[in-house]
């Protein structure tokens, strides 16, 4: 039924988000401008450029340089304890046959260095990052360039996402999305599949997992 399995990094197969939206607040407080966590789930799926000018937007006179140099120190600083794979991630991946690849919009570095830490470094036969395509999530730009790099139609494309920015660009570029809500709930309305854990939306598609 699909010749290839795409997934979503931050959120999806490893749990990197809630780390993230702690250090983010805690930066916004430390540059005198602390946030309400709706904020920060509003920032949740998107690519840094596009963080940025809603974070522009709401607050104008911010220190963004400042800002992102206290959030990733304390990013890191979270990753350094422990990186830990979403629930039933490492199941999944396991027991796949088909080509796989991670589509992110987390840059090249971060992305490498993320996998890197939790052991998957050698895994997937491609990694889309942002500076791969020219129109982040969610454009279906990224999901349509990991399908031409693995040879695949994307109708043939099964993608795991956990944010609605992600599962909109999948749904764009004609794949099939099961979507599993991370650290922001959804509704799925650009999902095929909704689940509660990656192994229940892999069923749910039709994977025998």
């Amino acid at each position: 039924m699909f010749e290839a399995i795409l997934f979503d990094l931050d959120g999806t197969l490893i749990d990197t988000e809630s780390l993230s939206l702690a250090a983010g607040r805690q930066a916004f407080a430390d540059v005198g401008y602390p946030v309400a966590l709706e904020f920060m789930h509003e920032l949740v799926g998107r690519d840094e450029p596009t963080g940025a000018a809603v974070i522009a937007a709401a607050f104008p006179g911010l220190d963004q340089s400042l800002l992102q140099l206290k959030w990733r120190s304390a990013f890191r600083l979270e990753m350094a304890q422990g990186l830990r794979m979403k629930l039933g991630a490492r199941d999944l991946l396991a027991r796949l046959t088909h080509p796989v690849a991670v589509v992110t919009s987390s840059g090249r570095a971060s992305a490498h260095h993320k996998l890197g830490l939790v052991g998957l470094s050698d895994h997937f036969a491609e990694v889309i990052t942002l500076e791969d395509v020219t129109a982040a999530k969610p454009a279906p730009d990224p999901y349509l360039l990991a399908a031409e790099r693995l040879g695949v139609s994307p109708a043939r494309c099964l993608v795991f996402e956990d944010s609605e920015t992600g599962a909109e660009a999948a749904h764009r570029a004609g794949c099939r999305v099961v979507q599993v809500p991370d650290v922001v709930p959804s509704q799925g309305r650009w999902a095929h599949h909704l689940a509660a854990s990656l192994l229940e939306g892999a069923r749910a598609a039709g994977l025998r997992v």
